[in-house]
């Protein structure tokens, strides 16, 4: 599995109906509200025999009220 962390910038007041839809997708192992210029912090584990950009996207980016994203992806757990 490919851990990768997105960032979610919501259109306003659309931030708890957004992580109501990715919870509803059952795809994160944690969603988390945060402060600063992103509204919401998911932490996704992908499957290896999965496109990352193509999972992301039919389970995250076309979630309406995303207005952008910074997604992270990781190499090494320490």
């Amino acid at each position: 599995m490919q851990c990768v962390f997105v960032q979610i910038q919501c259109k306003p007041g659309k931030a708890y109906e957004v992580a109501d839809e990715i919870a509803l997708h059952e795809v994160h192992s944690e969603l988390y509200s945060t402060s600063g210029e992103f509204d919401l912090l998911v932490k996704i584990y992908v499957p290896e025999d999965k496109d990352i950009g193509h999972f992301l996207h039919d389970t995250i980016f076309k979630v309406p009220g995303i207005e952008r994203t910074l997604t992270t992806m990781t190499f090494k757990v320490f």
